[in-house]
């Protein structure tokens, strides 16, 4: 019983469920690790306007270099409109200010307080504790191995860089109209075919 078994592959049976083992399962993995992760890190986040979310916007912000509002909700992938209570939430606690840009008095640009960076630099600590924590099954080379194949993954599907500035359009979406909105929104020009310049 419990399938029917792909190519000469064995079906395995999960221990004590009786359900099939789907460990070998790409997306099975991806939603049971990404369960973990959630679940671990969610109470370093609880205190953290809007949680992860608050979190990685004000790692955009630390890591950037006073993007914009529509700058990080494109990098970030979040609603415009989310995104304007999302800050609010982050001004209101004190960890990002919005400031007139110099270069353009009708844009407001989006930077780090210090206690905003002083914040982000103990939540990082916190929740690469918790990720080791996490990642315990597996020894520490495999754990750099893993997250730099996990954030090249990112970049890939992503079509450009995760984990590059805000305001940076990956040259592979570059003849789109969602970047090209983007590379209006960062004061930075786009040529078909070639990324922000």
């Amino acid at each position: 019983m419990g399938g029917v078994p792909d190519s000469g592959s064995e079906t395995r049976t999960a221990p004590a469920t009786g359900c099939a083992d789907l460990a070998e399962d790409f997306g099975f993995s991806l939603m049971a690790v990404a369960h973990a992760y959630r679940t671990a890190v969610s109470p370093v986040l609880a205190g953290v306007a809007r949680g992860a979310r608050g979190f990685q916007t004000l790692a955009a912000v630390v890591d950037g270099d006073g993007p914009n509002q529509i700058a990080l909700a494109g990098y970030l992938r979040i609603d415009r409109t989310v995104m304007t209570y999302l800050l609010d939430d982050l001004v209101a606690a004190g960890l990002v200010e919005r400031r007139l840009d110099p270069a353009d008095r009708r844009r407001r640009r989006i930077v780090a307080t210090r206690q905003g960076i002083e914040t982000l630099r103990d939540l990082r600590r916190q929740v690469r504790a918790a990720e080791d924590e996490l990642l315990s099954g597996i020894d520490q080379d495999e754990r750099e191995v893993l997250r730099a194949q996990l954030a090249r993954l990112a970049r890939a599907v992503a079509g450009g860089d995760p984990g590059g500035p805000p305001c940076d359009v990956g040259a592979d979406s570059a003849d789109s109209e969602e970047a090209a909105d983007l590379a209006d929104s960062c004061d930075v020009t786009v040529s078909p075919g070639r990324g922000p310049g």
